[in-house]
């Protein structure tokens, strides 16, 4: 066996005992945490909607007595979320105001505040959106019940951290990206979302490069405007010459 072979194959029994040294560490913290925190966060739904908050930017025009409220119980939330967590690779399409990115944000988020090292990627076309993005994960984690907070305790405080990131004491984190098959490959995180694929040109090249980064979650959501997304969607994949 060759010097180059022989440190892959070292490199490899190195990440796999990574791995369930980390399996180890976060079965042991789970089985250490209070009842209610558990009980928080047994999965998405519960979480945004008993246990946090998102804010609606048009709460004076629609005459409610504050921008901070739960996620509403609307009825096609329970079925997404089971799918995100039952598969790999999720494509959704969708229209305004059904708060669909809010929903695919809570639950990377979720994941990324209670599991160990779990690190998450969004991208959207512009930095600025990827920004809103991350805002949206803050919102959450600052609006959730303090026992949570005190819980799942942060790197440093949200007002210290980035604009594009949020980084848990665990070494979790979410990171937002602007789009770009070239912004994904420095990272290899566990989860990653892509949002309004439609409007992004490179789509296609990162989907190519996620499969090959992203171990965890694939998500692509959009609405269902033409181009690749849609094509890819429906399982028409036009060729690159056409």
């Amino acid at each position: 066996m060759g010097l180059k072979a022989r440190i892959e194959r070292l490199e490899t029994i190195l990440e796999a005992k990574q791995r369930a040294l980390s399996r180890e560490r976060s079965l042991e913290q789970t089985a250490q945490r209070p009842q209610r925190v558990v009980d928080a966060v047994c999965d998405t739904y519960t979480w945004v909607t008993e246990h946090t908050q998102t804010y609606n930017e048009h709460w004076i025009a629609e005459g409610r007595s504050s921008p901070y409220e739960p996620f509403p119980r609307l009825p096609y939330f329970q079925p997404i979320l089971e799918l995100l967590e039952y598969e790999r690779i999720v494509w959704i399409e969708k229209s305004r105001d059904m708060m669909i990115s809010w929903l695919c944000v809570a639950y990377l988020t979720l994941k990324a505040m209670t599991m160990l090292e779990c690190g998450v990627l969004f991208q959207t076309q512009k930095e600025s959106k990827a920004i809103q993005l991350v805002d949206y994960a803050k919102c959450l984690y600052r609006r959730q019940d303090q026992f949570l907070q005190d819980e799942f305790k942060l790197w440093k405080p949200i007002e210290q951290q980035p604009a594009l990131e949020l980084r848990f004491a665990h070494g979790g984190y979410i990171r937002g990206i602007p789009g770009g098959a070239d912004q994904i490959r420095s990272y290899h995180p566990w989860g990653y979302l892509n949002d309004e694929s439609s409007f992004q040109p490179e789509a296609g090249e990162c989907y190519n490069e996620a499969l090959s980064a992203i171990k965890g979650k694939i998500i692509f959501n959009s609405s269902a405007g033409p181009g690749w997304y849609a094509d890819a969607r429906h399982g028409i994949i036009r060729n690159s010459e056409e």
